[in-house]
C-alpha cells in the first residue's frame, strides 16, 4: 500500500515535471517570439516556473528526510510583477503592433499548459495531508491563474490592439 510519504513524492515528482516542461516551453518561444512584449513575458515565466521548480525540490528533499511535509515561505504575487512588465511593454509599443498567428497559438499553448498546473495544484491542494501541503499548493494554484490571466490578456492584446485599448482604457466619447 502507497504511503502518503509516496503520495506526496510523487505529485511532487510531477509538478517539478511540469515546471521543467514549462521553463523550457518558455524559454523556446521568448527566443521565437517577434515582439518585444512576447519575449519579455515568455522570459519571465521562464523564471517563475523556475523558481517554482526550485520550491518543489525543496519540498522534495525535505519530504524524503523528515517524512513530512515542510513549512514554506512561498508567498505569489498573484501575477502583479508579470502585470508590470506587460503593462510597461504596452506602454512603449503602444497600439501599432503585428502579431503573427504563431505568437498567438504560442499564448493559446501556453495558457492551456497554465490552466492545467492550476487544475494539478488545485486537485493536489483539496487532497493534502498537511496544512503546509494544501496551503502551499494553493498559492501555487493562485500563481498560476495569475500567469493566465496575464497571458489571455497579452492574448487579446496582440490579437487586437486597439479593441484592447478600448475595452481597458473605456475612453469616452461624450468629450468628458
Amino acid at each position: 500500500m502507497e504511503s502518503e510519504k509516496d503520495k506526496a513524492l510523487q505529485a511532487l515528482q510531477i509538478a517539478i515535471q511540469m515546471e521543467i516542461d514549462g521553463k523550457e516551453y518558455y524559454q523556446k518561444v521568448s527566443r521565437s517570439s517577434n515582439n518585444q512584449l512576447g519575449r519579455e513575458l515568455f522570459k519571465s515565466l521562464s523564471a517563475e516556473e523556475d523558481f517554482h521548480r526550485q520550491k518543489f525540490e525543496e519540498i522534495y528533499e525535505a519530504i524524503r528526510s523528515k517524512k513530512a511535509w515542510p513549512e514554506t515561505d512561498f508567498q505569489p504575487d498573484g501575477g502583479k510583477r508579470l502585470r508590470t512588465i506587460f503593462a510597461g511593454a504596452i506602454e512603449r509599443i503602444g497600439s501599432d503592433i503585428k502579431a503573427p498567428a504563431s505568437e498567438l497559438e504560442a499564448i493559446e499553448t501556453a495558457m492551456d499548459m497554465e490552466n492545467k498546473t492550476y487544475d494539478f495544484y488545485t486537485s493536489q491542494g483539496k487532497i493534502a495531508t498537511y496544512d503546509a501541503e494544501r496551503g502551499f499548493y494553493d498559492a501555487l494554484a493562485v500563481q498560476e491563474r495569475g500567469h493566465h490571466l496575464v497571458l489571455l490578456d497579452c492574448y487579446e492584446y496582440l490579437k487586437d490592439p486597439a479593441g484592447w485599448f478600448v475595452s481597458k482604457e473605456h475612453p469616452s466619447l461624450d468629450g468628458g
